[in-house]
């Protein structure tokens, strides 16, 4: 290509309308001069399309990147908490597998928190609040406007709120004041033994956080604001509460009852998969091996013959593994738990997650802010 190019091939050049590339010339993004042997038309300087061209690909190229990075795509920042690596949960160098073999809950959050022994809290204030639930967001939403926000306050004093949150959420899922570790809190209130008690630990651990899921992602955004701990948890169990996240172990919950209460449970699955139902526990984006929790769990689990039955008829027609809410639905009809266990479990193990988030979005100190690819009018 010569250094000045005619009208036609610019434009072919750029893949662009007439009008486009005069709008380019008038920004001063390509040089024109006229046409020696015709000053009626003019040259454009093709080190200007060329660099242009380049612009507008890799323009296309982030747009690409930023589009896919919203579903299992890209990362889109760093992190230091958690990870998936080649279909291992990791919180910070550690396999979650292992943590769940022997961690309590507390024990967990000095890991993401990087905090020393909890600091001793309060007696919790009584929470209104007819289900679990109810009294969760009841006391995140008084917490979030009785704060202090994270804008400007060090570890420290973050770490101060975080363990004082984390007792009174599970006062306020458990519906009393308790002492003690949660897990045996969460087992006291749902009359489990010794051995509910220690799966009710396990499966606290392996949901304390998962990277960038959709209420981690919605916390980090509400931290980025400066808002405080308690409004960033608001946030992110307000995500929690959709039916695709945190109430997919419910609807998974209400299918493994549906299988059992039939005669065959692989012909109402069959049935199920052919009217198109939507299954819920079954497969991971991030783990196509089969999800590392749930295998923790069911391992330690060992469900009786009847739910074990349905797992490996579910397992055989999807030809899928269990997820983590399958899981978790199978621990709540083996150990005899309320329906809101699941819930009660997911939210109360990912609370220490979303503190960590909250406090490294800080510790960050930029506001999440993404642009809008519009496509409107």
């Amino acid at each position: 290509m010569s250094d000045w190019v005619p009208v036609d091939d610019a434009l072919t050049l750029l893949g662009v309308q007439r009008q486009t590339l005069y709008a380019y010339v008038s920004r001063g993004l390509v040089r024109a001069r006229p046409d020696a042997d015709d000053p009626r038309r003019s040259l454009y300087a093709a080190a200007d399309l060329a660099r242009l061209k380049g612009r507008r690909r890799g323009a296309r190229r982030r747009a690409e990147v930023a589009a896919s990075a919203i579903a299992w795509g890209e990362p889109v920042l760093e992190s230091a908490i958690s990870t998936v690596r080649d279909g291992r949960l990791i919180f910070r160098g550690m396999l979650v597998e292992d943590l769940a073999k022997r961690a309590t809950l507390e024990e967990v959050a000095s890991l993401l928190w990087q905090s020393d022994e909890p600091i001793a809290a309060p007696a919790s204030a009584r929470i209104d609040g007819a289900t679990p639930k109810a009294r969760a967001f009841n006391l995140l939403a008084r917490r979030a406007t009785q704060d202090a926000p994270t804008l400007g306050r060090n570890a420290a004093a973050l770490c101060e709120d975080a363990w004082r949150l984390l007792p009174e959420f599970a006062d306020a899922l458990t519906g009393a004041a308790g002492r003690g570790p949660v897990h045996l809190r969460l087992a006291k209130a749902w009359k489990a033994d010794e051995r509910g008690s220690q799966l009710i630990r396990r499966m606290l651990v392996l949901m304390a956080d998962h990277e960038l899921n959709p209420s981690t992602f919605a916390v980090r955004i509400a931290a980025s604001t400066g808002a405080p701990l308690a409004a960033c948890a608001l946030a992110g169990l307000s995500t929690l509460a959709g039916p695709l996240h945190g109430e997919a172990a419910s609807r998974a919950l209400a299918q493994l009852d549906q299988m059992a209460a039939a005669k065959d449970a692989s012909a109402e699955l069959r049935a199920m998969l052919a009217r198109g139902d939507p299954l819920a526990g079954w497969s991971h984006p991030l783990y196509p091996e089969g999800d590392p929790r749930a295998a923790s769990l069911l391992a330690a689990l060992k469900p009786r013959a009847a739910i074990a039955r349905i797992l490996r008829a579910m397992e055989k027609e999807t030809r899928e593994k269990p997820n983590c809410d399958a899981a978790m639905a199978a621990m709540t009809r083996e150990l005899g738990l309320p329906d809101e266990a699941p819930f009660c479990i997911f939210a109360l193990g990912r609370l220490t997650g979303w503190v960590a988030h909250a406090m490294e979005q800080r510790a960050n100190g930029r506001i999440i802010r993404p642009r809008a690819r519009y496509t409107g009018a």
